[in-house]
């Protein structure tokens, strides 16, 4: 079973930094892409960032530009550096990995979710 953990959440000021870390059970290797997503109180869960195998990255608008996705492949772990925090960036947030089964097929994974909370 494929198990994904994240950890770095926590309570920061407007204007301020968190790294949040995601570790997965085995090598990332084979997860076509991996990222984060968040759902604030009351709101949808929305795509933060993706990184794909290849390198290639997304970010959502309200984030490009202060937050950065990166992966460590010896540690098997993605991370989320989050800079210039905004109150509205309260969230719980979400890793996501993505593995494809086929050319057609693919199955989600999720970790259980860290809270972010930016608040003065």
């Amino acid at each position: 079973q494929v198990q994904l953990v994240e950890s770095g959440g926590g309570l920061v000021q407007p204007g301020g930094s968190l790294r949040l870390s995601c570790a997965a059970s085995g090598s990332i290797f084979r997860f076509y892409a991996m990222g984060w997503y968040r759902r604030a109180a009351g709101k949808q869960r929305d795509l933060v960032a993706t990184i794909t195998s290849g390198g290639s990255t997304n970010y959502a608008d309200s984030v490009k530009g202060r937050f950065t996705i990166s992966r460590d492949n010896a540690k098997d772990t993605v991370y989320l550096q989050m800079n210039s925090l905004k109150r509205e960036d309260t969230a719980v947030y979400y890793c996501n990995a993505r593995e494809s089964k086929t050319a057609t097929l693919w199955y989600d994974y999720w970790g259980q979710g860290t809270q972010v909370t930016v608040s003065s």
